[in-house]
């Protein structure tokens, strides 16, 4: 697969996954290219940014779109766990996850690897790294109790 280095935060995860923020219309047909037949979308349809029809556009480019909305306040176990359920009926299929701007996916990434569930944690870790550093709720979430206290940081603004 190609990588398409102009959506926001595009990160290659493995062969067969691709990880992005908000990817425009344009970009969607362009995954789709490169043999994804997949997305799975992490971000509320109501957040800033966010395409005005996401389902739609992807059922015209006969995609298979999975939507599990994160609160980025409060993620969850049940999302976690949705998530796992998704990488789990997707496996040996190419698929493309995103975000608005890749900080839960990559976040999920991280805590798929840290859990052994599938992926190398020093890679994960590096995909997290390069685009933010959580603190808080998400620290929490990935099992990170040393940054819980710690603010979100972001990649070339807070480090």
């Amino acid at each position: 697969m190609t990588d398409l280095c102009d959506v926001i935060n595009w990160r290659r995860r493995d062969s067969l996954t691709t990880m992005s923020g908000q990817p425009t219309e344009d970009q969607m047909a362009r995954i789709k290219a490169l043999g994804v037949r997949d997305v799975i979308n992490l971000g509320p349809h109501t957040n800033t940014g966010a395409l005005p029809d996401e389902t739609g556009t992807l059922a015209a480019l006969g995609m298979n779109y999975i939507y599990m909305p994160v609160d980025f306040s409060a993620p969850t176990q049940a999302d976690f766990d949705a998530f796992c359920a998704a990488l789990a009926q997707l496996k040996d299929r190419p698929v493309h996850v995103h975000c608005i701007y890749n900080a839960r996916v990559s976040a999920f990434f991280y805590r798929y690897a840290r859990e052994r569930r599938g992926g190398n944690l020093t890679e994960a870790f590096a995909l997290m790294d390069g685009i933010w550093r959580p603190g808080g709720v998400w620290a929490s979430f990935i099992d990170k109790p040393e940054d819980i206290e710690l603010p979100i940081r972001y990649a070339g603004y807070d480090y």
